[in-house]
């Protein structure tokens, strides 16, 4: 039987691809080619240069599609990568939101231009991946064909962030996992620690990933005197994860957007409590001082204020992390997800196939 080929239109060092990836390789026996751009986008040039090369990038995808031949073209993003496989020479094409919308920033000058991308690529893809409701719910207002979405979160490998939590039940041991970037706004974060340490609360905060932000937040925990609790770990592999996570009993995360986070999936399942900020990309998975708790953007008060109530009700964390591992074996266990997304590529390749 033919081996089936996909391109792989994204970044693939990011988890999120690298899970994608994967799971089509284990699940479906996919054949992967992948593209995507090489200029980082950090600084006025950088940005300039990559807008070159995106410019020119159809020639460089349709030239790999003649040599490689693939069946299907997949693509991370509904503007940047799903655009181009919009216009790719390929007649099957799937595309992901990433995000709630994928249009941001919302106050952007290239907003109108990067809506008018993303509805041509809903209309030329034949298959839209909403990884959550939040995302279904922004393609329904976009007007989008909502035949062809699929409302299925890649989920989680629960054989590497298994039901196992090593951190020690009298201490706030706390992990964030969000990279360095402004829209995360680790510096609430820092500044709620700040107060638990003017109260004598002891702690831990473990840092993981990189980013722009990275020498503001090191001088920030500076300034707040917490630089002795606070261990930024840098960029990390993947594989270090799920222990980093075990070893942490609260997870912090305070985005002021969010689409479906594997990142909130993997602390879930690895029994850290959550605390997250309230918006609607968490409001799906979360529920206030049910399984974890929602705090306003921006609120460093909020925050200290409900990392300390958690820690002072351990009988609520206790049922909390329970329920949340539950939840994700049910609804986010990668090897029943890629499974099916998976089938799905093969049933729309062997019906393009026959037509």
């Amino acid at each position: 039987m033919k081996k089936r080929k996909i391109l792989f239109l994204g970044e693939t060092y990011r988890a999120d691809a690298i899970t994608w990836i994967n799971g089509l390789q284990e699940f479906g026996d996919f054949e992967i080619i992948s593209w995507e751009l090489k200029t980082p986008s950090r600084g006025k040039l950088h940005r300039i240069m990559r807008l070159l090369e995106y410019i020119f990038a159809p020639f460089q995808t349709n030239k790999l599609i003649q040599l490689h031949q693939p069946d299907m073209v997949i693509a991370e993003r509904t503007t940047s990568y799903g655009f181009l496989a919009a216009l790719c020479n390929v007649k099957l094409t799937a595309i992901a939101q990433q995000g709630k919308t994928d249009l941001w920033p919302e106050n952007s000058i290239s907003y109108p231009l990067k809506k008018i991308i993303q509805n041509y690529a809903f209309k030329k893809a034949t298959l839209i991946h909403a990884w959550g409701p939040i995302m279904a719910h922004s393609m329904e207002r976009a007007k989008v064909d909502m035949s062809k979405v699929l409302v299925l979160p890649k989920g989680i490998d629960l054989s590497q962030f298994n039901n196992h939590n090593h951190a020690p039940p009298t201490k706030i041991s706390a992990i964030v996992t969000r990279s360095l970037l402004p829209v995360y706004c680790h510096d609430v974060i820092l500044k709620a620690f700040g107060l638990l340490k003017q109260q004598g609360i002891a702690f831990s905060l473990t840092i993981i990933g990189d980013g722009t932000q990275l020498d503001f937040l090191k001088n920030l925990a500076q300034e707040l005197d917490i630089q002795d609790n606070v261990h930024f770990t840098g960029r990390i592999q993947y594989t270090d994860l799920p222990q980093l996570l075990q070893n942490s009993n609260f997870y912090i995360s305070m985005p002021l957007t969010e689409g479906v986070s594997a990142s909130l999936f993997e602390a879930m399942a690895s029994h850290c409590y959550p605390i997250v900020t309230d918006i609607e990309g968490n409001q799906s998975w979360i529920q206030h001082k049910i399984n974890g708790q929602l705090i306003p953007a921006n609120n460093h008060h909020a925050l200290a204020e409900a990392i300390l109530w958690a820690f002072e009700n351990p009988n609520h964390r206790q049922e909390a992390i329970i329920y949340n591992r539950n939840f994700i074996e049910q609804h986010a266990n990668y090897k029943i997800n890629m499974k099916i997304i998976a089938s799905k590529y093969h049933e729309l390749i062997d019906a393009a196939q026959v037509h």
